[in-house]
């Protein structure tokens, strides 16, 4: 496991549908979605194993979902890192939408493109 020596950011980048957390200007992990209308459906978060437990997917899911918020989206946690994330976190319940079987047919579809 390597040592972080910068300060963790995190950016969104829309054309890869994700979010990515770099350490010292490299990718240490992402989270992944697709947008379906005012919802950012959440449905793939890693971290890099060289990055493993330094607490860089929870740093990258709540800045993802503050960045949700100010977006005035809501989210849809299908990932279950985020759905596990949101139990802890209840402060993004108001923006939380639930995961359902329509959901999960309109991933499925999107993901198949």
């Amino acid at each position: 496991m390597s040592e972080q020596t910068g300060t963790p950011v995190v950016r969104d980048v829309e054309a890869r549908h994700r979010y990515e957390i770099l350490v010292d200007d490299r990718r240490a992990g992402l989270t992944a979605y697709r947008d379906r209308d005012r919802q950012r459906v959440f449905f793939h978060t890693e971290i890099d194993d060289a990055h493993a437990g330094q607490g860089l997917a929870s740093i990258l899911v709540e800045q993802a979902l503050t960045d949700v918020r100010a977006s005035g989206r809501r989210l849809v946690p299908v990932c279950p890192y985020v759905a596990k994330f949101l139990k802890k976190h209840e402060e993004f319940a108001d923006i939380t939408d639930p995961v359902t079987p329509e959901v999960l047919t309109w991933l499925e579809a999107q993901l198949a493109r």
